[in-house]
């Protein structure tokens, strides 16, 4: 019994190398490539699906680089336009806060003739120019200056003359009197300085 079972266990193990030889025996199929022919309808319906996406590829490339050109313009528009806001609205305010400084200043030219009636009046003064120095202040770092006039020729981009009077020590078109003092913020007038000049 155990003898047939080593001789079943021995063919089964020869038919399987036979297997394997046969199957190793055996050519691989070759698969032939197959030729199209140039005259192919369907190579020119690829050829023209290919050229057509390229175009719109192409296209649609155009209008991405327009966009963000427009984008970018629209983007530094409205960076101007804040910038141009910003700037409209402290020079208004810069304007509007110009009369109180005129009070001051006219506080502050009669302050000797307060002092010299009644020296009670000295902690007041004393307020006024106070106030007066920190609102210079104030105003100097926001850009605000004085503009210059005593003394110097007319200039109309900086002076407005609002008379002429005859004045033996002074050369024609020379400010000899400020009635009311311009200011500038930068570069820009914020008012011009009225003033009396010599003929």
């Amino acid at each position: 019994m155990e003898e047939k079972e080593r001789q079943e266990e021995h063919m089964s193990n020869e038919d399987i190398e036979a297997g394997q030889r046969d199957a190793a025996a055996e050519p691989e199929e070759v698969v032939e490539p197959v030729e199209v022919s140039q005259e192919d309808p369907r190579i020119e319906e690829l050829q023209a699906a290919l050229d057509e996406s390229q175009r719109q590829v192409e296209k649609l490339r155009e209008e991405l680089v327009r966009y963000a050109a427009d984008f970018e313009n629209f983007r530094k528009q409205k960076e101007r336009e804040a910038r141009v806001a910003g700037e409209r609205a402290v020079e208004n305010l810069m304007r509007e806060i110009l009369p109180v400084v005129d009070d001051v200043d006219r506080a502050m030219q009669h302050s000797a003739d307060i002092l010299s009636n009644s020296n009670e009046a000295r902690p007041f003064v004393e307020g006024v120019e106070l106030l007066r120095k920190n609102l210079m202040n104030w105003l100097e770092k926001k850009g605000v200056k004085k503009i210059e006039a005593q003394g110097q020729k007319m200039d109309v981009n900086f002076h407005e003359a609002i008379t002429q009077l005859d004045h033996p020590d002074a050369e024609p078109d020379t400010v000899i009197e400020e009635y009311q003092t311009g200011y500038m913020l930068g570069d820009k007038v914020l008012r011009h300085s009225k003033v009396v000049v010599s003929k």
